[in-house]
C-alpha cells in the first residue's frame, strides 16, 4: 500500500532538504503520494472534509517537516487543529478513524544532533521536544513510529550530506 507523505514547508521553494526529499518522492508514485500541504492552502484555509478522506485513504502516513523553533510549522498545528475533529479522529462510536493507522514525522534540523541529546546545549532530546505529537497520535489511537530526523542542514549543505539525507529518508520509509 503506498505511504501519503503530507509535506508541510513555508518556502519550499527555498528549502534545501525538504524540497529534495520530495523530488526525490515524486520518482515513485507507485509508492509515496506527496501531498503539499503550503501548495494546498495559501491562505490557511483547510479543507477539512478533503483531507479527512484524503487520510482515510492511507494506512501509513508521513508528516514531513523543518523543525523550527523546537516544533513544526503553524500550518502543519493548524492541520492538526482542524482536521482532527471530534467524532472523527476521537471521541465518539464513529470517531478514531484514523486508528490502527501507521503515523510517523520526518523532520529536518538545522542543529547538530549533539545539541538534542538531553546534555547537550539545548538539553533536551528530540523525542522529548516531539513528545506532544506523540500524545496527539497516541489519543487518536494512531501507531505512532520513531520519528526519522535528519541534523545538520544548513543553507550551504554539502552535495554529499544532501545525498546521505534523501539515501537515509528512502531507506527510512522502506522500513516503515
Amino acid at each position: 500500500m503506498k505511504t501519503l507523505i503530507i509535506v508541510v514547508h513555508p518556502h519550499i521553494t527555498k528549502s534545501v532538504i525538504n524540497k529534495r526529499w520530495a523530488e526525490e518522492l515524486l520518482k515513485y508514485p507507485e509508492k509515496y503520494t506527496v501531498h503539499h500541504l503550503q501548495e494546498s492552502y495559501q491562505e490557511g484555509n483547510i479543507d477539512v472534509l478533503a483531507k479527512q478522506r484524503l487520510v482515510e485513504q492511507y494506512d501509513k502516513i508521513v508528516f514531513q517537516f523543518p523543525f523550527y523553533w523546537f516544533n513544526c510549522p503553524a500550518l502543519l498545528k493548524q492541520w492538526f487543529d482542524d482536521v482532527l475533529t471530534h467524532g472523527w479522529a476521537y471521541g465518539s462510536q464513529s470517531g478514531y478513524r484514523m486508528q490502527g493507522k501507521k503515523i510517523a514525522l520526518a523532520i529536518s534540523l538545522g542543529l547538530d544532533e549533539n545539541d538534542l541529546n538531553g546534555t547537550g546545549k539545548y538539553k533536551y532530546t528530540l523525542q522529548e521536544l516531539t513528545r506532544p505529537f506523540e500524545l496527539t497520535f497516541q489519543y487518536v489511537k494512531v501507531n505512532y513510529q520513531v520519528p526519522f530526523a535528519f541534523y545538520g542542514i544548513e543553507h550551504n549543505i554539502s552535495k554529499s550530506h544532501l545525498a546521505l539525507g534523501v539515501k537515509s529518508y528512502l531507506e527510512f520509509l522502506d522500513k516503515f
